[in-house]
């Protein structure tokens, strides 16, 4: 990988190696060349209060990895579990090329692309649940 690109919008937060980070008054682009390094955008951060369902569980965990409060070695056995989970009930093609995705990212540990590969399935979950429910 050459590395990851982090485009910004003004005043937009991202954490990266622990460190919060703001960006000024106008768009950024920002190339992370250190591979492996733990990178969250604030404002794709998910609350502890909103882990409600399976996807939201998973991306949490990952997240948890990226800000530095859990390690790898110690979240890996969870997300996986949780990925695994997620593809049998996402049979579409494409969920579970994400969730392909997402696992040989984790394999690499390329969290923060595993997690970007993850939070897709958030929309689809969300129809799920709405389906189910109405």
């Amino acid at each position: 990988m050459s590395g990851l690109v982090l485009k910004l919008g003004p005043r937009e937060r991202v954490l990266i190696n622990g460190a919060v980070i703001e960006n000024g008054d106008r768009r950024a682009r920002l190339s992370i060349v250190t591979p492996n390094a733990s990178i969250l955008r604030l404002r794709d951060a998910i609350h502890p209060e909103q882990v409600t369902t399976p996807v939201r569980r998973v991306c949490y965990i990952a997240q948890l990895v990226l800000s530095g409060d859990v390690e790898l070695s110690d979240a890996r056995t969870q997300i996986l579990r949780g990925m695994e989970q997620l593809s049998q009930v996402f049979t579409d093609p494409d969920s579970r090329a994400q969730i392909a995705r997402a696992t040989q990212f984790l394999s690499e540990e390329q969290v923060y692309q595993s997690l970007k590969a993850l939070r897709s399935l958030l929309p689809r979950e969300e129809r799920l649940i709405a389906s189910r429910d109405g």
